[in-house]
């Protein structure tokens, strides 16, 4: 009587293919598999009948496990990660008939989802779902529909098949679909070649994973709205240190999260017909304010709590909202208060929020203008950079003691380009205790940070910097009233090297840089 053993051989690394798997491979006369997979257990394949086939003969190699098998021999199918997973074992059952003359044995395995996780930390600790984003074998609509319930539902997910030679976009339509639920700084990781030659891990934003590109060989890890920080690595907590209610009731917080995600916040009644400022800088509230001297009703919405502390103290007669949402529930916010204009006053480089607003405004017919920040003349001693990953590669060459004036969100970026090096970073932040956490999470030591509500002057610049040993600073192109200038000028006389991060470019429907222009623009609308 023969026997059909399916075997799964892991991510790629002999330590991690389980006991059951050698065992079942040393005890079949005949392997049916793909190359590579032979390679990760050449030991084993001594005096084997060897049955190789292509990666796209999947079929082939099913049909002929079960062929020698039905002769009496006993057979290992061979697959990666675990069989019973997107894998070869379900081809295997559908080919078999109801009854067969021989016996057949599963051996599970470790999962890429299992193997990426593990690398990045603890991400998958509460429940998450997987997808896959071929569409050979499974039609496009389920996938995007699958995509949404995902994201409706915030369950981590792994994605798998995520982007290849002939499916370039599907990946990035997959990103936009998540962003209409999920907040654009979902932590998320990229992993590719897990446990293999030439592995590479890294952690970003749901956004920024609009700017990479990927291949076969790559898995994505988004998390949800509690998926937080560790040092270099990801966890999602999982209720262990409890769970409180928001305003609502609902259960829908860890006891002990200390970011600035929380639940929307409302601070007084808002006004229908309003003007809406999406305010990310003190030039968005000012602009609100001159909005509202013109006798106009106007609403201020911010990210964080922190931003909102500033509205309130600042500007206490505008109603603010606060919190990180998804495209839904502004679209719900905007559509419920009959909103007569955005304004986009976000940061130059909050790209991920001006895109969901222009979209927004498409789709409710609302005019849309963006209030943009003159950019800074470019310096003939600066090094200019395209993304947060060049300035890093760049910040690596020419300093040691890197200053960090780019924020919190991308403090990961620079930590993880760093690991081979003696690089020791400080940063200056905004007194958020969202900021300050995301900067420990990511690896900051404690004495290396420094909260300070900015723009900062020359002289502080060059002071602080003179205290901390600094011998390379790295900021964005974020204008004068970002402090750039006084920024550049301190690298300047200090002589130390400046990266500066350019602007991303979008294409804005209407761009203005005066603020007056944008109140005469939303009086006659």
């Amino acid at each position: 009587m023969g026997k059909l053993f399916l075997v799964s051989v892991g991510p790629g690394f002999r330590d991690l293919i389980p006991p059951l798997a050698e065992k079942a491979i040393q005890a079949s006369d005949a392997l049916v598999s793909y190359d590579l997979y032979l390679r990760w257990i050449e030991p084993w394949t001594r005096h084997k009948a060897i049955h190789s086939f292509p990666l796209t003969q999947e079929r082939g190699r099913a049909l002929k496990a079960i062929a020698l098998a039905r002769e009496g021999h006993t057979v290992s199918l061979i697959s990666s990660g675990d069989i019973g997973v997107y894998a070869m074992g379900t081809l295997a059952f559908e080919l078999m008939e109801e009854q067969e003359p021989f016996s057949v044995e599963v051996i599970p395995g470790i999962t890429a989802a299992n193997a990426c996780a593990s690398l990045l930390g603890a991400p998958l600790s509460h429940d998450f779902a997987t997808l896959s984003l071929s569409d050979l074998l499974c039609p496009w609509e389920w996938i995007e529909k699958r995509a949404s319930h995902i994201a409706q539902a915030d369950l981590a997910a792994v994605f798998y098949n995520v982007q290849s030679r002939t499916r370039r976009e599907g990946v990035y339509r997959i990103l936009q679909i998540l962003l209409e639920h999920k907040t654009p700084d979902t932590l998320c990781g990229i992993v590719r070649n897990a446990f293999r030659e030439d592995q590479e891990v890294q952690i970003c934003t749901l956004y920024d994973l609009l700017e990479r590109r990927f291949d076969m060989l790559t898995t994505l890890v988004i998390g949800n709205r509690f998926t937080r920080r560790r040092g270099v690595y990801l966890f999602t907590p999982r209720g262990y240190e409890g769970w409180q209610r928001s305003t609502n009731g609902n259960v829908d917080e860890p006891a002990n999260r200390s970011d600035s995600a929380g639940p929307l916040s409302i601070h007084s009644e808002i006004p229908e017909r309003a003007i809406w400022v999406f305010s990310g800088t003190s030039d968005g509230n000012t602009l609100a304010q001159q909005i509202q001297e013109e006798g106009m009703p106007v609403v201020i919405s911010t990210a964080s709590e922190y931003g909102k502390r500033v509205v309130q103290q600042q500007h206490p007669e505008i109603p603010v909202i606060t919190g990180y949402k998804g495209q839904s529930m502004r679209r719900k916010l905007l559509q419920k208060t009959m909103a007569r204009v955005i304004v986009d006053g976000t940061h130059p480089f909050a790209v991920g929020i001006s895109q969901q607003l222009m979209q927004l405004a498409g789709e409710l017919h609302i005019p849309y203008v963006r209030y943009e920040r003159a950019p800074s003349p470019m310096l003939t001693d600066a090094h200019y950079c395209s993304s947060m990953i060049d300035a890093a590669e760049t910040a690596v060459e020419l300093g040691h003691r890197i200053f960090l004036a780019t924020g919190s969100k991308d403090l990961s970026i620079f930590l993880q380009t760093a690991q081979t090096t003696q690089c020791e970073w400080f940063v200056r932040l905004t007194p958020d205790p969202g900021m300050l956490q995301n900067a420990l999470d990511a690896g900051i030591a404690y004495n290396h940070i420094c909260a300070m509500q900015g723009p900062f002057s020359q002289a502080q610049n060059e002071q602080l910097w003179k205290d901390w040993q600094i011998d390379c600073v790295v900021t964005k192109d974020s204008g004068e009233a970002g402090g750039f200038p006084a920024k550049a000028s301190a690298a300047q006389n200090l002589k130390i090297p400046l990266v500066v991060v350019q602007r991303p470019q979008l294409s804005y429907p209407l761009v203005m840089e005066r603020m007056g222009d944008i109140v005469r623009h939303v009086r006659g609308l």
